[in-house]
């Protein structure tokens, strides 16, 4: 409608996960139920949230954490939670598609159907972030999803940090951003503290899109056996929800769980986005260098 109004609630979880399935499971339903009560309609839980952030290491055992997507335990008893209280629940887990392994979200809708899958795209390699390991590249490409509530783009973790990615999603109808994330400390340089410019880059995302953004992160420190010793990350938190214009409406901070909430007008935000022009003056024809990995307009 020309003078309708879309509100939608959306919320941010945060805790600190232990290594055990039932109990991390069971904070994130405790989590959920009161993003629920607040007037949250949808609710992102952060990466991997069954447990540890396994990639510390590169641990042939740690390949046992992964299930395939049909029939998933832990898909099911979230389809059931999302339908029992009519929300929408981004779920991320460890996939196994025969001999590939995904760092995946599956979207379930607030009547508990599950709209579909997500497959990571970018796959980071680092000290304490050894994804490449565990993960295929994921195939799906960028996705969209209409659900109850709003069209919602979702994408993983390390995909934060490329406004290509936010970008493809708004280009299909994104009308709110998700991005559940495991990140912290480095463990090869006690130093470096990329909070700040994490939340940065997601700001410009949302500005850019002119869409709202909701980040979740989780806390804790974790221990995990590599190949080399103990490797340890201490994760920082800091969930977000910033508004279309980048700025933050809602935030944690790096120690305390946290169930963030904000309300978006999807209706005048989409009149903001339409006026503003962004849109409007792309030029899609001076962009194939985005296709290349080196800036060459041709091949060599």
């Amino acid at each position: 409608m020309e003078n309708g109004s879309r509100q939608v609630v959306v919320s941010a979880l945060q805790f600190a996960c232990t290594d055990d399935v039932p109990t991390n499971l069971a904070t994130a339903e405790r989590l959920v139920r009161a993003a629920h009560a607040k007037g949250a309609n949808i609710i992102l839980i952060q990466e991997l949230f069954e447990g540890y952030y396994f990639c510390q290491a590169q641990r042939e055992d740690f390949f046992k954490r992964a299930k395939p997507y049909k029939d998933h335990p832990t898909i099911k008893r979230m389809q059931e939670l999302a339908k029992e209280l009519s929300v929408v629940l981004p779920v991320s887990f460890f996939e196994e598609a025969n001999n590939a392994h995904f760092n995946s979200i599956a979207i379930i809708d607030a009547d508990g159907t599950d709209l579909g899958l997500y497959r990571k795209s970018h796959i980071p390699d680092g000290p304490g972030y050894q994804e490449k390991f565990y993960f295929n590249p994921g195939d799906t490409g960028f996705k969209v999803f209409q659900t109850k509530f709003a069209k919602i783009g979702v994408a993983i973790c390390w995909d934060q940090w490329f406004p290509e990615a936010a970008r493809c999603m708004a280009l299909q109808g994104a009308e709110i951003l998700f991005y559940p994330t495991a990140i912290g400390s480095e463990p090869q340089d006690d130093g470096l503290d990329s909070r700040e410019h994490w939340q940065r880059v997601m700001q410009g995302h949302a500005g850019a899109n002119v869409v709202p953004l909701v980040a979740s992160n989780r806390i804790g420190k974790e221990n995990i056996e590599t190949e080399h010793g103990k490797s340890e990350i201490t994760f920082y938190g800091n969930s977000f929800i910033a508004g279309p214009t980048g700025e933050i409406v809602a935030a944690a901070n790096d120690k305390d769980e946290a169930v963030l909430i904000a309300q978006f007008d999807l209706d005048k935000i989409k009149s903001k986005r339409s006026c503003w022009g962004l849109f409007r003056d792309r030029r899609p024809d001076l962009y194939k260098v985005l296709l290349t990995l080196d800036g060459s307009k041709s091949s060599p």
